[in-house]
């Protein structure tokens, strides 16, 4: 039976929310499906207990499959769980499900009406976000736009997000910011990972449809409201850059 939708989880040191059950969550959703289905869970080089819970998870889901990785981020992660999805659409969702996975029944439709991607949107609402949170994200909208033109998207940062297999592979192979990622030290929040993403779709010239979903804040200190918005800014810059040497044109030699 043809796998219609892949999961793909990222995870870094995430033993508190699995112990508090946000997998079971997705897992309790996904089974309630009438079509066969995938989760992949991304580890991240976790230094926690979060392997040794997921295998342990994993005993009694044939369904769910742990990639094992270094320390790259979150987008090296994502990446890697996108290439070797094999679902006919495949979600990134974060594993703290600040986005609910129920909230798939908002973008699903119009995957089915003709679009490509679809990404959940805050739409400026950001219940239980910290003050330098609701600053941080119309600011870098801002910069984003004015650097790059992507003002028809509002929220391109919602860890929520939706591809056709098609789109999925063609983009996701055109990165070149995050297509090689080196192994780091501590928590990096990679912002331009996500707007790299939808610029190279805009520019393939997929239908990309926004949907307000809902969202909740979850506290994390991976969040460095100086270094993360000085990276994002170095991100945007770097992909304009490399849009003017025509570098997205063609796809990364070791991704296809």
């Amino acid at each position: 039976m043809k796998i219609e939708l892949s999961v793909v989880i990222p995870c870094y040191n995430e033993e508190q929310n699995i112990r508090l059950g946000a997998l079971d969550k997705v897992v309790r959703y996904l089974e309630k499906q009438s079509y066969k289905w995938e989760m992949i869970i991304v580890d991240d080089g976790s230094k926690d207990e979060s392997v040794s819970l997921i295998k342990e998870f994993i005993i009694q889901n044939s369904s769910i499959k742990l990639i094992e990785s270094f320390h790259q981020g979150k987008a090296g992660t994502v990446v890697r769980g996108m290439l070797s999805a094999q679902g006919a659409v495949i979600l990134f969702t974060d594993l703290d499900q600040a986005t609910p996975v129920d909230q798939l029944e908002k973008l699903f439709p119009w995957v089915h009406n003709g679009f490509d991607v679809v990404i959940g949107s805050r739409k400026g609402i950001r219940k239980g976000a910290p003050l330098f949170r609701r600053v941080m994200g119309p600011g870098f909208m801002f910069v984003r736009n004015l650097i790059l033109g992507l003002g028809v998207i509002q929220d391109t940062q919602c860890g929520f997000k939706l591809f056709t297999r098609k789109s999925s592979r063609d983009i996701f192979s055109r990165l070149r910011i995050f297509s090689n990622q080196k192994e780091i030290s501590g928590p990096r929040v990679t912002a331009g990972f996500d707007v790299e993403v939808l610029f190279i779709g805009i520019k393939l010239g997929y239908k990309i449809k926004e949907v307000a979903v809902d969202w909740h804040y979850v506290d994390t200190r991976r969040v460095s409201p100086l270094m993360d918005s000085l990276d994002a800014l170095i991100d945007i810059v770097k992909i304009r850059i490399k849009d003017l040497r025509k570098e997205y044109e063609s796809k990364v030699q070791n991704n296809e």
